[in-house]
C-alpha cells in the first residue's frame, strides 16, 4: 500500500486515515492454524505444529509478499487434501488418523 501511495504525490492526501496492521507472530499464526483445523474437526500433531512453524518461518523469510493468515489458511487447506490422498492409499483407517494432520501432509505445500 505504501508503494501505491507513493506513486502520485497528491494521492496520500486523499486518504487522511492510515491504519497499520502488524503481521502476526509465529505463535499467533500457529493458533490461527489450530482454529482453522478445529473448525473443520482436524487436529495438528505436536510434530506437525513444529513443522508448520518451520514452514511459516521459511516462507516469511523468503517471500516479501508473505500473506500471513491467508498463507496459514492455504497451507492447512492443502495439507487436508494431502492427508486425504495419503489415507486413501492406506486401507484400514482409524478415527484418529482421519482427524489428525501429520508433518508429511505439509510436504510440497505451496502458498
Amino acid at each position: 500500500m505504501e508503494n501505491f501511495l507513493q506513486t502520485n504525490p497528491g494521492l496520500r492526501s486523499r486518504f487522511p486515515i492510515h491504519i497499520d496492521f502488524p503481521d502476526y507472530n509465529q505463535q499467533e499464526l500457529l493458533h490461527i492454524a489450530e482454529q482453522i483445523c478445529a473448525k473443520r474437526q482436524y487436529t495438528l500433531s505436536s510434530d506437525t505444529q513444529v513443522a508448520l512453524l518451520k514452514l511459516l518461518l521459511q516462507q516469511s523469510n523468503s517471500d516479501e509478499n508473505f500473506g500471513n493468515a491467508r498463507t496459514v489458511r492455504n497451507v492447512i487447506e492443502q495439507a487436508i487434501r494431502h492427508q486425504a490422498v495419503r489415507l486413501m492409499a492406506k486401507g484400514n483407517i482409524t478415527r484418529q488418523e482421519l482427524i489428525q494432520i501429520e508433518p508429511d501432509d505439509l510436504k510440497e505445500v505451496k502458498e
